[in-house]
């Protein structure tokens, strides 16, 4: 009856191969075991049967993906450097020195430019299972060096990548996690922002953001219209199901305060009593008629409660996202199922920005995704008079409310790249001349997107962080507890390399003691 049962050893006689030491932790599931341990002994932990169910899922998905693109779609798998330049934008890169006093390398956050100059080489269906590299320091949930499945396509549109993505997806899909059906639903930037207040929206449950700015302005309310008098002021609630009965004042109070702390954003509260009147700050300027309007809008029943904030339309919508994500755990902690685990929600978010103004300078502009990018043919006109106006071909694919890869068309002009660069982004073209080169030798329109390995594998899993489904992660710091890096080096090993250490007094001080 045992799952070995199949087969009876009666053992004559029996070597030992090895002993074993005292384990520093029960390998048993349901022992708790803190993280930092389980990094340290990471390879104890890797016996663990979730670990390696995740590995191994994993590695059936990326050799069906690898079937999928070369097998069945005459992909080319080629490799790239990962000793190369600083890119100009994006994510902060990390640098290796050379032996060449003052020059250093760069490990690529992606091969975006050698993707794009193997279509200039003629090697038209690229994919590449990439390691990448971001120096983002201690963000959560996030790998200095991460995979993604790197895909670029020369004479391809917006569409075509979309259909292949889908497909590829399908075929790679473990059967144990059901089927994904396609095409996968398209909504745009703007409507991301306005219905969801994110632009990676979780559609497995509702909660829409309402917009409020036409009934309530027609009411002479001096909030409101002290809201909507902004350029772009906007009055928008979400309303949370039965929210007297599972949420705590003391929860509706750190929803508030959230909202408050993080966008700067005021939010007024109105619950639904029982006789269906209203209860809110906000009542005593509504008459009985308002009332009725607006509980009708909002579809307020019972016990409801309607989180309202007026003012700048993205931020509002911003706020209003945040909190709508923030009740949704609160009210799933109460016992009250919105997200079905076992579901799989496939969205592509399209029409983005080109452009967006710095936080530090927002009269310059840096590059909503990166300077490759080619304008929305729509709006290619605009580029030269109104760029903050201009559309990207941008899409990102978003599973449940996460992003898991996100892509282009690519400008293929070496023209408009050069403009772009220059005049737009005032970066200094000369870093990019080789790509700037390689477009003026009759460059194929070309598009691709990178789906990121490790977000997708832990969705897949429902594992509760990306370094679930790595074999080796870093920790949240970015350091290796088992190996113990990044780690010091000599002087002697750093002369070759022209490099002197500069510590900081402290720590020049702690090294002495």
């Amino acid at each position: 009856k045992m799952p070995t049962g199949d087969i009876e050893v009666k053992a004559e006689t029996a070597e030992i191969l090895n002993s074993s030491k005292k384990l520093p932790f029960e390998l048993k599931d349901f022992v708790k075991k803190s993280e930092a341990l389980r990094m340290q002994y990471r390879y104890l932990d890797l016996r663990s049967f979730p670990l390696q169910h995740n590995l191994r899922l994993r590695s059936q998905v990326v050799m069906r993906m690898r079937e999928f693109l070369c097998n069945l779609h005459g992909f080319v798998d080629v490799e790239t450097p990962t000793l190369f330049k600083r890119t100009p934008g994006g994510a902060k890169e990390f640098l290796v020195p050379s032996r060449e006093a003052g020059k250093f390398y760069s490990l690529p956050q992606s091969p975006q430019q050698f993707k794009q100059l193997l279509m200039v080489g003629g090697l038209d269906r690229y994919f590449q299972v990439a390691r990448c590299y971001r120096d983002e320091g201690s963000r959560p949930d996030r790998q200095p060096e991460f995979t993604q499945i790197d895909i670029e396509m020369s004479f391809v549109d917006q569409a075509g990548i979309q259909r292949l993505i889908e497909g590829l997806l399908q075929y790679s899909w473990p059967e144990e996690r059901g089927s994904i059906t396609a095409p996968f639903p398209s909504m745009t930037y703007e409507e991301a922002l306005a219905d969801y207040g994110t632009d990676k929206p979780d559609t497995r449950f509702g909660m829409k953001i309402v917009d409020l700015s036409d009934l309530l302005g027609r009411w002479n309310t001096q909030f409101v219209q002290d809201a909507l008098s902004y350029p772009h002021g906007a009055v928008r609630a979400i309303c949370i199901p039965q929210g007297v009965r599972y949420l705590k004042n003391k929860d509706l109070q750190s929803l508030k305060e959230s909202a408050k702390s993080q966008f700067n954003q005021e939010i007024v509260e109105i619950i639904c009593r029982p006789d269906g009147s209203l209860k809110s700050l906000l009542t005593k300027f509504l008459g009985e008629k308002q009332q009725s309007e607006l509980i009708q809008v909002l579809n307020m029943q019972v016990d409801d409660v309607v989180l309202l904030a007026a003012g700048e339309h993205k931020q509002v919508c911003s706020a209003l996202g945040s909190l709508r994500l923030g009740s949704a755990d609160l009210l799933e902690a109460a016992g009250l199922v919105l997200r079905d685990p076992a579901a799989f929600h496939f969205l592509w978010v399209v029409d983005f920005p080109l452009f967006l103004p710095k936080e530090e300078n927002s009269t310059e502009l840096e590059s909503a995704h990166h300077p490759f990018t080619a304008p929305h043919p729509s709006d290619a006109h605009l580029l030269y008079s109104h760029p903050t106006k201009v559309r990207s071909q941008h899409y990102d694919l978003v599973l449940n409310g996460c992003e898991v890869g996100g892509g282009s068309i690519r400008i293929h002009s070496a023209e408009l790249q050069r403009f772009v660069l220059e005049k737009v982004l005032k970066e200094d073209s000369e870093v990019l001349s080789h790509l700037l080169q390689a477009l003026e030798f009759g460059a194929p329109p070309h598009g691709g997107i990178a789906l990121g390995l490790d977000r997708l594998i832990s969705l897949i899993v429902d594992a509760p962080s990306i370094r679930d489904v790595i074999a080796f992660p870093k920790s949240f710091r970015g350091r290796d507890l088992m190996g113990n890096a990044p780690d010091y080096v000599t002087p002697e090993e750093l002369e070759p390399y022209h490099i002197q250490v500069s510590w900081p007094l402290e720590e020049k001080e702690a090294k002495q003691n």
